[in-house]
């Protein structure tokens, strides 16, 4: 079979690697094998990884005949700028330069021998090394998302340069660093965050919950897992035994394996359909309990399928199927510019959280749980316009004895990018995606 013409080789343009002193810059871009390039929205960082295999290059004058590493040499922390781009009708191209430059993190699996040397190297980003050179040690207030983008771009933390892109969060949380490092923080608030509005412009508290931290190519992205779900598909695939590219879609899905379609057992434990939270409060030494159903979010959040979350049989959402305990910060870090403002503050209602836990921590957790119920994961040609995070549309086919096979209106259509692969080589380019959403039922694409 001929060989798609998207899935051809792309092009690796640059990758020039500067030595610690700036005194001399080597471009490896004829020795490169490989590039792997990955995204995830559990990730704070991009990653980047390179199979070099030197050979023919160590004749040159410049390097000598002691091989690329030493001769620069690479120790690590070296700068490189790479750029590649895929093999699309329109090429699509990722360029890591200037605020995006990469870093040498790691150099591995080295293969040395007289006639070639073959190594790793793996890059990222220079924020995910300031990340270990910096920790979070002041008192913030407010809301969530505003000190996400403070702690990222403020002088004498990581300092960013990259687009941060956050959705405003609703409730204020006043809370201490304790020396954690940034993105520990920026990860942890995460999972404390509820959007300002749901979708429908409603208020938000007690509904939807839950935010994703992590990095992409377009920068920095603190955002609410319903307003992600709320948005457009880029792009439309198909599974098709067609040699052709079918009308009305952006590309075929060359291979797919469902990596969890449904695991009752596991949801149970995770508490997605029932579950009880005891809230304890030692300022006033007392307790709440809260029961909470998955009934009760229907029609609050998005979600990526036609069902809503209440498809599950009523018999498995009848009582709690997991148990949580939360301690209340009653008492802590009241808001206020000095000591006398916080202690006003503090007694306008001395039994006021500081964080409405009850309000959010359980949906929090129910929702990031809901999200990964279905995790398929499929490879299709060379696509780097596409970004973690992002929303596609995928058909699959139905099993039936006719020929004119039609899409599957189950298991077809919206789908979140929770991670994601670019592999160029020197034959061929592919994307692998890891696919995600909550529930089952084929929306109709919208044109």
């Amino acid at each position: 079979m001929t060989q798609n013409q998207a899935t051809r080789a792309g092009d690796i343009t640059k990758f020039l690697i500067t030595s610690p002193t700036g005194s001399k810059s080597i471009d490896f871009s004829a020795v490169v094998q490989d590039i792997f390039y990955y995204e995830n929205v559990f990730n704070p960082s991009i990653e980047v990884t390179a199979t070099i295999m030197e050979t023919g290059m160590t004749d040159k004058k410049d390097i000598g005949p002691f091989g690329i590493l030493d001769t620069l040499p690479v120790r690590g922390g070296e700068e490189v700028l790479l750029d590649i781009e895929d093999n699309q009708r329109v090429p699509n191209q990722l360029s890591f330069q200037k605020e995006k430059a990469l870093y040498v993190n790691k150099i591995n699996n080295i293969d040395p021998g007289t006639q070639k040397d073959i190594y790793t190297i793996e890059l990222c980003p220079k924020e995910h090394l300031a990340n270990n050179q910096t920790r979070v040690v002041k008192r913030y207030d407010g809301k969530i998302s505003s000190n996400v983008k403070t702690i990222l771009t403020e002088k004498g933390g990581i300092q960013t340069e990259k687009p941060v892109h956050v959705d405003e969060s609703a409730i204020p949380y006043n809370f201490i660093g304790n020396d954690k490092k940034p993105f520990y923080v920026c990860s942890w608030l995460a999972k404390k965050a509820i959007p300002a509005l749901t979708v429908d412009g409603k208020s938000s508290i007690g509904g939807a919950a839950g935010y994703f931290f992590f990095e992409n190519y377009d920068g920095y992205h603190f955002k609410s897992i319903d307003y992600i779900l709320d948005g457009e598909p880029l792009k439309r695939y198909i599974i098709t035994g067609k040699p052709d590219d079918v009308e009305g879609y952006d590309g075929k899905i060359l291979s797919a394996s469902i990596d969890r379609y449904i695991d009752l057992e596991q949801n149970l434990n995770f508490g997605i359909y029932a579950n009880r939270s005891i809230f304890f409060d030692y300022y006033a030494m007392k307790y709440e309990v809260r029961d909470y159903n998955i009934s009760k979010q229907i029609g609050k959040v998005k979600n990526a399928g036609k069902q809503d979350l209440g498809w599950i049989h009523e018999e498995f959402r009848k009582g709690p199927s997991r148990l949580m305990t939360h301690i209340l910060d009653v008492g802590t870090l009241p808001s206020g510019e000095n000591p006398k403002k916080q202690l006003e503050k503090w007694k306008e209602n001395p039994e006021l959280p500081t964080f409405d836990a009850a309000n959010t921590m359980v949906q929090s957790i129910m929702r990031y749980n809901q999200l990964f119920t279905i995790k398929t994961n499929v490879m299709i040609a060379g696509d780097f316009s596409l970004r973690a995070g992002d929303l596609i549309y995928c058909d699959f086919p139905t099993m039936t004895v006719e020929h004119n096979k039609e899409v599957n209106k189950e298991t077809g259509g919206i789908y979140m990018i929770a991670s994601l692969c670019h592999r160029i080589t020197r034959e061929d380019t592919y994307t692998s995606l890891t696919l995600v959403r909550d529930t089952f039922g084929r929306i109709p694409f919208k044109d």
